[in-house]
């Protein structure tokens, strides 16, 4: 009697905790571009230099300032990647301004500080004094002069150097540049020795923001040249995604009501670990702050794939005890013990088949892999030894008494 309601208190509380918790879990899937509309972008990176080297620290710095420049830009949380030794791949979903995004992605910020080189016409400045990297990242911000009209500050990062600098021009211009654009010309009244600097000019307060944005945004470290790119409009993604859903669903119900007629009650209690393991994984997917794309859904598909495997195993083979004349209690036994190696070997077979795809592949591959192996190790935990635990629950009852109750005709029963 304990076994039993051991059992019902765990198939009931399992699933009013699924019933109540999986809306506002579906709700904080993470959809990627192919799901949600939006585009990705790979980029080739070099160094801006002539004969620079480009390093691994250099490549990883680029990707993260591409980050925060798409999160300056008010997008639904980037990934920005780093691929080989010398590729970014950008992913960003959810667009609504496609070209001005990519516009801002390609063609970033760079600040520079001018002065006057020999030769150069008046009102022009070529001599570069100091350069985005000079500055303190995220250190540009609004503020009001006398006259309460807003300016930019900003901040370099070594002090010394810039009081050297205007030291050194007092009374001549140090023009701001923003890529070959003069945003400020003032002339250096004297030394300045706290490290700020001020950007004055008629902005508006709606201006003044969106140029201290595009400071804070920074120079990139490397140069970026696009060699592939893919759009996914929103309605395509949207059609995408409801497509996939209902192929889900339709799927679903159709391996449940196989599971249930060809196993009776023990292929209720396997669509019932089945639907945990479903459940467990978008939890995992939402802890982990998972992307879900087309190539995860294909891995998740697949993982389910197993899943049912494993449970017509584990359920054969327990049959297959029966007809040879054991009885229920030796069956599960025995039929659990020789299913669980099999169905570990080739579990454990597809995760090495996936951490290589993860070691060597890319992008979505690495996705694919990565989701492939949590599958795995949900299936081994719900469809291994969460199933077999409720199904010996059952068996130690009393409440599966009879090979019919397994699907097992008595003429099948070959005597001992």
């Amino acid at each position: 009697m304990k076994r039993l309601l051991s059992f019902i208190i765990t198939v009931l509380v399992l699933a009013g905790v699924m019933a109540v918790s999986t809306p506002g879990l579906l709700d904080k899937v993470r959809l990627g571009l192919d799901l949600k509309g939006g585009f990705e972008i790979l980029y080739h990176a070099e160094p801006t230099e002539t004969g620079a080297e480009l390093t691994k620290a250099s490549l990883q710095k680029t990707a993260e300032s591409l980050e925060k420049r798409a999160n300056a830009l008010g997008t639904s949380e980037p990934e920005v990647t780093t691929e080989g030794t010398d590729r970014i791949r950008l992913k960003i979903a959810g667009v609504t301004n496609e070209a001005e995004v990519r516009k801002k992605m390609k063609e970033p910020a760079v600040l520079t500080f001018r002065s006057a080189a020999d030769g150069d016409p008046a009102g022009t400045y070529s001599k570069i004094e100091m350069v985005g990297s000079d500055f303190v990242e995220g250190a540009a911000k609004i503020e009001r002069d006398n006259l309460n009209q807003p300016i930019i500050t900003i901040k370099v990062k070594d002090k010394d150097k810039f009081a050297e600098l205007t030291k050194r021009l007092i009374g001549k211009v140090l023009a701001i540049y923003l890529d070959d654009t003069m945003l400020s010309d003032p002339v250096v009244q004297q030394e300045l020795t706290d490290g700020t600097a001020s950007i004055s000019g008629h902005y508006t307060i709606d201006e003044a923001r969106e140029l201290a944005d595009t400071i804070n945004l920074g120079a990139l470290p490397l140069k970026l040249t696009e060699k592939y790119s893919q759009s996914v409009g929103a309605t395509l993604g949207k059609q995408s995604l409801d497509q996939t859903i209902k192929a889900g669903l339709i799927g679903s119900v159709i391996i449940l009501i196989f599971m249930i007629w060809m196993y009776r009650l023990p292929g209720v209690i396997a669509s019932f670990a089945l639907i945990v393991h479903t459940w467990l994984l978008i939890l995992v997917f939402v802890i982990a702050d998972f992307t879900l794309t087309l190539p995860g859904i294909a891995a998740f598909i697949l993982g389910i794939g197993m899943a049912v495997d494993a449970n017509i195993i584990t359920n054969e083979r327990i049959r297959e005890e029966m007809r040879n004349g054991k009885s229920i209690m030796s069956s599960v036994k025995a039929g659990n013990k020789t299913s669980f190696r099999t169905v570990m070997d080739a579990n454990v077979t597809t995760i090495i088949v996936a951490a290589v795809m993860f070691a060597f592949g890319t992008g979505s591959v690495k996705g694919f892999a990565v989701i492939l192996i949590v599958e795995i190790l949900l299936s081994i935990l719900t469809n291994l030894y969460f199933a077999h635990w409720l199904l010996s629950l059952l068996v130690k009852a009393g409440t599966l008494k009879t090979p019919k109750q397994f699907g097992v005709k008595e003429s099948d029963i070959r005597a001992l």
